[in-house]
C-alpha cells in the first residue's frame, strides 16, 4: 500500500511539472509576441551643446521633463514651455501612437528623457522617436521647418512586386488617408493583409493632418516601391505600413525598429 501511494505522489508531481512547463511557455509565447514600442527608430540632435555655466538650462530642461512624464498618465498628447528667461526657454512635446493605453503611454515617454540625455547631451534641441512615442524639445529662437519635411524613412528589403501588392497598398492607403481625418489625427486599419497606421501631431487640425499624411504616404509610394513595409516620418506626422501575405496577426504593427530594413534619414535640421 505504502509503494502504491508512492507511486500516486510521483505521478502527480510529474503532472504539476508537465502543466507548470506548458504554463510557462505558454507566458513566453504570449510576452514574446506583444508588440514592443520602446524600440528605437531614429534620432535627431542639433550639433550645437548648450552653454549653461549657470545652470539654467538644465533646470528648465528637467522641470520640462518632469512635466512631460507625469502628463503620459493621463493624455498622449501634451507641449509645455519651461524656463525663467526668454534665453532659458525650451519648449518640449510628447506623443504616444493612438493605439497605446495610458499606462503603455507612460512607460513609453518615461524612458525618453534618459535615452535623450544619452543620444543628444546636452543639445539645443532634439527629437527621440520610438516606436510607440516620441519626444521634442528645443530652445526659443530655434529654427522652424516646413510640417512636410522628411526626418526619416525605412524601408523593409523584401520586395513583393508583381503579386498585386502595389493595389491593395494604394487601396489602404486610401482608407487611411480618409480614416485619419474622421479619427482626429490617428488611424490604423487592414485591408487585404496589408496593415497601414497614420498619425498627427496632437495639435495639427483635421485638414492639415490629412495633407500631411498624403505628403507621406506619396513619399511612401516613391521611396519604398515595392517594399512589403515601410515607415515615412515627416514633421508633423507619421505613417506605416507593412504586408502580411498569409493575413494580419493579432497583435501586429506596422511600427518598429529598422531590424530587417534599409533606413536613412533625410533632416536638415539637425
Amino acid at each position: 500500500m505504502g509503494f502504491s501511494l508512492s507511486l500516486k505522489l510521483s505521478f502527480l508531481c510529474f503532472i504539476i511539472i508537465i502543466l507548470s512547463t506548458a504554463l510557462f511557455s505558454d507566458l513566453k509565447l504570449v510576452d514574446s509576441a506583444s508588440p514592443d514600442y520602446t524600440n528605437l527608430i531614429y534620432k535627431g540632435c542639433a550639433r550645437q551643446q548648450f552653454s549653461d555655466p549657470s545652470g539654467l538650462y538644465s533646470q528648465s530642461l528637467s522641470a520640462m521633463f518632469g512635466s512631460l512624464v507625469t502628463q503620459s498618465t493621463k493624455t498622449k498628447f501634451y507641449k509645455t514651455t519651461t524656463g525663467t528667461t526668454s534665453q532659458t526657454t525650451i519648449t518640449g512635446l510628447f506623443q504616444c501612437r493612438g493605439d497605446l493605453s495610458n499606462n503603455d503611454c507612460y512607460n513609453c515617454v518615461s524612458r525618453l528623457p534618459v535615452l535623450s540625455g544619452k543620444l543628444c547631451g546636452k543639445s539645443i534641441a532634439a527629437r527621440v522617436q520610438l516606436s510607440g512615442c516620441y519626444l521634442l524639445y528645443e530652445i526659443a529662437g530655434f529654427a522652424q521647418i516646413s510640417g512636410m519635411e522628411m526626418l526619416f524613412k525605412t524601408c523593409g528589403k523584401n520586395n513583393v512586386a508583381g503579386t498585386g501588392f502595389e493595389e491593395r497598398r494604394d487601396t489602404a492607403f486610401g482608407v487611411m488617408q480618409n480614416g485619419v481625418v474622421s479619427g482626429h489625427g490617428f488611424y490604423a486599419t487592414t485591408y487585404e493583409s496589408v496593415y497601414v497606421l497614420g498619425q498627427c501631431e496632437g495639435d495639427v487640425g483635421d485638414s492639415d493632418c490629412s495633407g500631411c499624411i498624403k505628403n507621406a504616404l506619396e513619399k511612401a509610394q516613391v521611396e519604398c516601391g515595392s517594399s512589403s513595409s515601410g515607415q515615412i516620418y515627416l514633421h508633423k506626422c507619421f505613417i506605416g505600413y507593412k504586408y502580411y501575405p498569409n493575413g494580419v496577426p493579432r497583435g501586429a504593427s506596422p511600427i518598429s525598429g529598422s531590424s530587417g530594413s534599409s533606413s536613412s534619414s533625410s533632416s536638415v535640421r539637425f
